[in-house]
């Protein structure tokens, strides 16, 4: 399947880096989850060509409190492909997976998901955290706080003829400004095949959903209670598309981490993980 087609249609570090450099490819199976810990169930939903593993340090710190399911988003990790990825598609697996009320926090593209997944099936979401994410991740005439269109298709071009090369390129752009920025880089290099590759579709569809989706019309139909957390430096989704998220949501509170840029939750664990929590007791969690 060809991608440019398939758009065209619409710190802490260390050990954790050579833990998951060290892990094996895993097989893949209709929708991979790890789950560690007791309590509240909370689903972590990684972004754009990653995989659960990219939760494992803030999944272990998580897991003191709640019962934390990191999922590998179909065609990624050790989950087997959908085919056609779309937002759609993938909130059905969610949904078959899982059946209880969850809190969900959803990073970058996965934070899209959680929106759609929020809006689609109300009842089943207790609570949404956004990480670096936004409603709409590409620039449009009345949206100047996202990607330019022609950067997504460039991105969509080169996926075609090198994808590997391609998500490296993608990961300078999310740790470009944070405060430790080389190491940041280095652990998300590691980690970023450490579970195979990610699959063809499965890539084109995640490129399409941040090229076209466009949320912004729907966030007041979003009732169940959300903490958006930007990352100050960010680059990709910059703090500003965050206030707008948190502003146009119902029942909506924001933390911007300073001397973050796009991953928070590793540049910055501590402060992440403190306001989520702070967050969940907040909203009365368990």
């Amino acid at each position: 399947m060809q991608c440019k087609a398939h758009v065209a249609q619409r710190p802490r570090h260390i050990e954790w880096i050579e833990q998951c450099a060290a892990a094996d490819t895993l097989a893949r199976f209709p929708l991979h989850v790890e789950v560690t810990g007791q309590g509240d169930p909370l689903v972590m939903l990684h972004g754009w060509g990653m995989h659960g593993g990219i939760w494992s340090e803030t999944a272990a710190r998580f897991s003191q409190y709640f019962e934390v399911n990191s999922v590998d988003l179909p065609g990624h990790g050790a989950s087997a492909s959908l085919g056609a990825f779309t937002l759609d598609g993938v909130v059905d697996q969610l949904v078959a997976r899982f059946d209880q009320p969850v809190t969900v926090c959803g990073w970058s593209l996965g934070g899209q998901i959680a929106l759609h997944w929020a809006r689609r099936e109300p009842e089943k979401i207790k609570r949404v955290v956004l990480v670096s994410s936004t409603p709409c991740f590409a620039e449009r005439n009345d949206w100047r706080f996202g990607m330019p269109q022609h950067i997504l298709q460039l991105f969509a071009d080169d996926l075609e003829k090198n994808h590997a090369a391609t998500l490296r390129r993608f990961l300078v752009l999310q740790v470009r400004g944070s405060e430790g920025e080389r190491e940041l880089l280095a652990a998300m290099r590691a980690i970023l095949f450490s579970r195979g590759e990610p699959d063809m579709d499965a890539l084109c569809g995640g490129l399409a959903i941040l090229r076209d989706a466009d949320l912004r019309d729907v966030l007041p139909e979003i009732e169940p209670p959300a903490l958006v957390i930007a990352g100050e430096r960010d680059k990709l989704t910059p703090p500003e598309a965050s206030h707008h998220l948190a502003q146009s949501l119902p029942n909506a509170s924001m933390v911007e981490i300073r001397g973050a840029a796009h991953a928070p939750f590793l540049s910055h664990a501590d402060a992440f993980v403190k306001h989520v929590v702070g967050f969940m007791k907040e909203q009365g969690y368990g």
